[in-house]
């Protein structure tokens, strides 16, 4: 497989699209060190709100949509967990405290909403406050995100209109009817008034309306995650950090089976959750590599929710906002020729050696455009030397 297949041959390397981390937790690492290891976007899924709101645009961050706090029920999880600080959760016991905690994480400048549905470390959300949480999310034009552990809980935000899941599932291997579902678009319309559907009927939850388009009423466009399909973010090697675990080869099961479908899973790690490396991952490439993803799979879940204005022209924006940032857009450059498509370990560390780059925004020129016909990159930032060290 040529360069060109893979992004853009140029500069001895490859240009491809910025590499996003779905699931971070960014107050648990040090952004600068995650944007060196060659991650240009990250979504943060669970922090201080008013901690979060100061990370985009910071000098040698990472790009940064976030959640705000983890949306939970009274006493739920991670309430209880020391790595949570005050502030990090807020608690939402009735369809009312459910909409004014939304409206609280939508005035911190979160670009998406995050819910915990973890039945196995405490109570959940019930149907009625779910469903207001995610309702009063599209009508704020925010897509929701759920943690989703325990038996049940997948098919549970699924149907009740969630966008996204945090992470593959885990818990269980999920029936082919609810991957199918979950693959298939749903109509593009209002959510309609009431609680949930049953869980019995995955097709009906697949057609049940949802908003479109994210810019109403607040006219403030955000990140739509999953665009008219629910999609999941893969943390595979959050399950043993290297080491095969029961979690994770369910995990992948459930990718397979539903990538298989058209289903979309997209890059991400859950950083900060113990020792994961600072930047690319192989390890979570290769998992999803044993999951199916072939060499331009993995480059599409690293590059999916890179900022779709990156691809048209050279004006950053903030992540997932739409508004205009005022420091160099940036890119991704691997260096050296691409390797064997066949064989996953290489496809894996010829990734992780990716480059954040900042181009200079005088130049207008997109990061997948023709390099210099000169062969000079004076109009490139690296944030790491060209053999991919820190």
């Amino acid at each position: 497989m040529s360069a060109e297949r893979l992004g853009r041959a140029g500069d001895g390397g490859t240009w491809l699209p910025p590499f996003v981390d779905a699931h971070v937790h960014l107050g648990l690492v040090d952004p600068v060190a995650v944007r060196r290891g060659g991650i240009a976007v990250v979504h943060d899924l669970g922090w201080v709100p008013d901690v979060a709101r100061t990370w985009p645009g910071r000098p040698r961050y990472p790009e940064v949509a976030f959640a705000g706090a983890f949306l939970t029920a009274p006493g739920g999880y991670p309430s209880d967990r020391s790595w949570a600080p005050p502030g990090s959760v807020e608690e939402v016991g009735s369809a009312e405290a459910a909409v004014a905690a939304v409206d609280h994480q939508v005035a911190a400048g979160a670009s998406f909403v995050k819910v915990a549905l973890h039945s196995d470390a405490g109570p959940v959300p019930d149907d009625v406050t779910l469903a207001a949480l995610v309702g009063h999310a599209h009508a704020r034009g925010r897509d929701v995100v759920a943690h989703v552990e325990g038996r049940g809980m997948a098919a549970r935000a699924f149907e009740a209109g969630v966008d996204r899941l945090a992470h593959a599932p885990f818990s269980e291997r999920l029936p082919d009817d609810l991957l199918a579902a979950m693959a298939s678009p749903r109509v593009s319309a209002r959510l309609r008034p009431g609680p949930p559907l049953r869980l019995a009927e995955h097709v009906a939850a697949r057609d049940r309306g949802r908003p479109d388009g994210r810019e109403r009423p607040d006219n403030d466009p955000q990140v739509v995650l999953g665009g008219s399909r629910v999609s999941w973010v893969s943390t595979l090697d959050v399950h043993g950090w290297g080491s095969p675990t029961a979690e994770q080869d369910v995990a992948i099961d459930n990718v397979r089976r539903f990538v298989a479908l058209g289903g979309t899973v997209v890059y991400g790690t859950d950083l900060g959750n113990g020792p994961l490396p600072l930047g690319v991952n192989p390890r979570e490439l290769r998992a999803l590599a044993a999951a199916g993803l072939d060499a331009r799979g993995l480059v599409a879940a690293l590059t999916h929710d890179a900022p779709a204005e990156r691809l048209a022209d050279a004006r950053a924006t903030h992540a997932g906002t739409g508004r205009r940032n005022a420091h160099a857009p940036l890119a991704t450059w691997v260096p050296g020729d691409p390797p064997d498509p066949d064989d996953p370990d290489d496809v894996a560390a010829w990734l992780a050696r990716a480059v954040v780059v900042e181009r200079d925004s005088a130049t207008g020129r997109a990061p997948d455009a023709d390099p210099d016909p000169d062969g000079r990159d004076d109009d490139l930032h690296l944030d790491r030397d060209p053999e991919g060290r820190p």
